[in-house]
C-alpha cells in the first residue's frame, strides 16, 4: 500500500511539519526505516507497535512497516508507561518503536522523532491479515482493539476521492487531529498523500497557531479536526482575512447546537460535519452544512436501521479474537448508535450513542437530548450527560468568569432547564468545572468513574434539589 501513497514526483510537496516535504525525502526515509525495522527482526507478517508522535518519523515507520508487509500496532504517543505496557502485554508485538527524543510539548502540533525499534520477547507474529489494529478512543470506557486490512483502508480512501468536497490536488489540509486515530490517519495523512493535497500540522494547537498556519499558504485549505477544534476557532476574539480559507471539517462527535453558525459567522466559510467510526472509517458526511441533521452515506455504504440503531454492511468483524453478537454479526456491524434513515434518501441522522436511552419512573429520556439542551445554553460551554445509580449526572463547563458566584450560575442554568426540560428530564445534579476532561483525540469523556474524579477537586461543584 506504501507504493500507493508514495507516488509522484520526486520534487511535490507532500507534508509539512515547520518545513516542507516532498515525495522523494519521503520516501527515502520510508527506506530507512524498513531497513531499521527489519534490523530489529520485522518481516512480513511481523507485528510493530509504534509509539510515536506526529512527526515526519511516525509517518516514515508506518509505512515502512506495510512496505515489509508487517501490521501496524497503533499506540497514541501521550499514554503512559504503564498504559503502554498494558497495551503490549495485551497485543504482543514483536517489535516496539519509540522515539530516542523527549516527547514533545503538550500544545505541540508535531514533533522532532528518531524512531527507534526494538525487538520484544515474547512478540507474537499477526494472526490476522490486518494491516492496520488501533484501540477505539476510550471516550465511554476501555478501548477495543480495532483491526483493518488494506484493502479496506484502500476502499475508505476511495470514498474520499469520490466526495466533490473533500481536498483534491492543488489544495491543502490543516489536519488538527491526531494521525495515531481513524480521522487524523485515514481522513487526514492517508488521503493527503493519495489525493496528492500536501498536509500541514500546525506548530502550535492553539488558537493563533492554527490561524497563522491557515494563513501561511495561499492555497484553498481545508481544515480537519474534531469539535473542540471548532470551538476554539468560533471563540477567536478579532481573526485575521482568511481568504484561503475553504471549510472546516470535523468528526468524532456531536456538535452543539450553535456551533455551525458560530463558526460561519467568524469566517465566512461551513462547518462541515462527517461521521464515522475506528471500524470503518467514513460513514457519511455533510461536508458545506447543508443537510443538517441528515448526511449522506459515501459510496457504497449498505446502512440499515434496526430497532433505532444504526446497522452497517461489513463482510467480517473488525474485532480479532473477540466474538460478540452485539458488536457484529449476519455481515452487519452493530454501531450501537441510535440513528434514522430517510427511506427515500437514505440519508441518516445520527442521534447519539444507544445507551443514550434510559428509563425514569417509566419514563423514557434521551441523555442526548438533556445534553444538546444544556449546551445550547449562553452560559455553557460544553456539557456530559450521563445515567448512573438511577438518576442523571451532567458536568457542564460554563462561560461565567472566574470571579462569578457559582451558586449563581447553578441558579441560572437551573431555571433554564426547568424552562425547557420536562422534570423527569432534569439532572439530578449538575457539577461544574473549569474544563471536561476529553480523550487523547480530543473527544469528551463520558466514563462515569472519570467524570466525577475530575469533579472531586473542582470548588464549585453544586447539588441540583431533587426534582
Amino acid at each position: 500500500m506504501d507504493h500507493i501513497l508514495l507516488a509522484g514526483p520526486d520534487d511535490e510537496e507532500c507534508l509539512r511539519l515547520g518545513t516542507p516535504v516532498n515525495r522523494a525525502t519521503l520516501r527515502a526515509l520510508v527506506a530507512e526505516q524498513a531497513e531499521r525495522l527489519t534490523a530489529a527482526g520485522l518481516s512480513s507478517g511481523g507485528t510493530a507497535a509504534l509509539r510515536l508522535a506526529p512527526s515526519l518519523g511516525y509517518t516514515a515507520a508506518l509505512l515502512a512497516c506495510w512496505r515489509l508487509g508487517a501490521q501496524a500496532v497503533l499506540l497514541d504517543h501521550r499514554l503512559t508507561d504503564h498504559e503502554v505496557a498494558l497495551a503490549v502485554e495485551r497485543l504482543a508485538p514483536q517489535v516496539l518503536v519509540e522515539s530516542a527524543h523527549r516527547p514533545a510539548a503538550k500544545l505541540r502540533g508535531f514533533a522532532e522523532t528518531d524512531p527507534v525499534p526494538v525487538a520484544l520477547p515474547g512478540g507474537r507474529p499477526a494472526a490476522t491479515g490486518h494491516a492496520l489494529v488501533q484501540l477505539s478512543s476510550g471516550s465511554t470506557g476501555p478501548a477495543k482493539v480495532i483491526a483493518r486490512t488494506a484493502d479496506d483502508l484502500l476502499r475508505e480512501l476511495d470514498c474520499y476521492r469520490r466526495l466533490e468536497l473533500f481536498p483534491k490536488a492543488g489544495e491543502r489540509v490543516v489536519l488538527l487531529s491526531s494521525v495515531v486515530h481513524v480521522l487524523g490517519l485515514v481522513g487526514g495523512l492517508l488521503n493527503s498523500l493519495h489525493a496528492r493535497a500536501p498536509l500541514t500540522v500546525p506548530e502550535r494547537m492553539t488558537t493563533a497557531g492554527i490561524l497563522a498556519t491557515i494563513a501561511e499558504d495561499d492555497r484553498p485549505t481545508t481544515v480537519i479536526g474534531v469539535p473542540f477544534h471548532a470551538e476554539l476557532l468560533a471563540g477567536a476574539t478579532a481573526p485575521p482575512p482568511l481568504p484561503q480559507l475553504r471549510r472546516m471539517i470535523v468528526a468524532g462527535e456531536l456538535v452543539r447546537p450553535g456551533l455551525p453558525a458560530a463558526f460561519t459567522a467568524r469566517y465566512g466559510v461551513p462547518l462541515g460535519t462527517m461521521y464515522g467510526m475506528t471500524e470503518l472509517g467514513v460513514i457519511a458526511t455533510d461536508l458545506d452544512g447543508s443537510l443538517h441533521p441528515w448526511a449522506e452515506p459515501v459510496h457504497g455504504m449498505d446502512l440499515r436501521e434496526d430497532g433505532g440503531e444504526l446497522h452497517i454492511a461489513m463482510a467480517a468483524s473488525p474485532y480479532p479474537g473477540l466474538r460478540d453478537p452485539t458488536r457484529w454479526s449476519d455481515g452487519r456491524l452493530h454501531t450501537r448508535d441510535a440513528a434514522r434513515i430517510d427511506p427515500e434518501t437514505r440519508r441518516v441522522t445520527v442521534l447519539g450513542r444507544r445507551d443514550s436511552q434510559v428509563s425514569i419512573g417509566g419514563l423514557k429520556v434521551d441523555l442526548t437530548e438533556v445534553e444538546q439542551t444544556l449546551a445550547a445554553l449562553p452560559q455553557v460551554r460544553e456539557a456530559v450527560v450521563v445515567f448512573v445509580d438511577g438518576a442523571i449526572e451532567a458536568y457542564l463547563a460554563t462561560e461565567h468568569a472566574a470571579d462569578a458566584d457559582p451558586a449563581a450560575v447553578h441558579d441560572t442554568v437551573h431555571d433554564a432547564l426547568t424552562r425547557e426540560l420536562a422534570s423527569y428530564k432534569r439532572p439530578r445534579q449538575l457539577s461544574f468545572l473549569p474544563a471536561l476532561p476529553r480523550t487523547a483525540t480530543g473527544k469528551l469523556v463520558r466514563d462515569t468513574t472519570a467524570l466525577r474524579a475530575a469533579a472531586a477537586p473542582a470548588t464549585d461543584a453544586v447539588a441540583a434539589p431533587a426534582l
